[in-house]
């Protein structure tokens, strides 16, 4: 496994040893002693010793034993994050330009990153007469969208008051929910529903219908939803985008 491409090299030299010491735990299946380590990396052992110590601490790294080392689970969490979001993006993509035939309007599929959602695909044609502002790659704060309060819904009731306590709910127009009560009850309907809403929250004359996406794990891995002006939005379409939601769901092998 090589972490670098042709001719580049990190600029930070620590990074380079760090990923030179990754790379050769990549390729043993056992356990790596540090002497070998040293060898194949070049490194002093005591470089080697630091480097794989601090890489211990953020799980990156597991010790099964003194003196050895081998890839940790913080990995194999994010590599199943990275691959989640692909599997998605591509089980998405033919169901979301079905239902943007049926509305009209932007199609959005969302992720959660920390205490925002991020847009990894969207689908929509100039003719929908609305501004497109939430670029693929856009962040937005998860209780101002459609797609946020689903994540939120699915956080335990401390989790949800610990994002209050982070943010401060802060508000971005006189619709924005700014209120942890409000929050809280709001979240309670959806769990009932399983179908979101954005009523000019995060941005004023736009409304937003969303559903959740699940793995073959059960998870909430995304969010799909439907955004368009708040005078031309159909509460009609909130079955449809549940039910693409569920094809989707069911594409990633959930059998909810």
């Amino acid at each position: 496994m090589s972490t670098k491409k042709e001719g580049q090299t990190p600029a930070i030299q620590v990074i380079e040893r760090m990923f030179s010491l990754l790379d050769v735990l990549a390729a043993h299946q056992d356990p790596v002693s540090l002497k070998e380590l040293s060898e194949r990396t070049g490194l002093h052992p005591s470089t080697a010793h630091r480097i794989l110590n601090d890489l211990a601490i953020g799980r990156y790294v597991d010790r099964p034993e003194a003196g050895s080392y081998r890839l940790g689970m913080r990995l194999l969490e994010m590599g199943n994050l990275v691959k989640a979001r692909l599997d998605v993006r591509d089980a998405a993509l033919a169901p979301m330009r079905e239902l943007h035939k049926l509305t009209h309007q932007p199609v959005n599929l969302s992720v959660r990153q920390g205490d925002e959602i991020v847009y990894i695909e969207r689908t929509y044609s100039e003719r929908s007469g609305m501004q497109v502002v939430r670029a693929v790659g856009g962040r937005a704060p998860l209780h101002l969208t459609s797609v946020g309060k689903l994540f939120l819904a699915h956080d335990d009731p401390q989790r949800v008051r610990g994002y209050a306590t982070r943010t401060g709910l802060a508000g971005h127009t006189r619709n924005s929910i700014t209120e942890i009560g409000r929050l809280e009850r709001e979240l309670a309907q959806l769990r009932q529903t399983g179908v979101s809403r954005d009523d000019e929250e995060l941005e004023l004359g736009v409304r937003c219908i969303a559903a959740g996406i699940f793995d073959d794990q059960g998870r909430l891995v995304a969010g799909l939803s439907v955004s368009a002006p708040a005078d031309r939005i159909e509460e009609g379409w909130a079955e449809r985008v549940k039910a693409t939601a569920a094809q989707i769901s069911s594409a990633l092998g959930f059998r909810g």
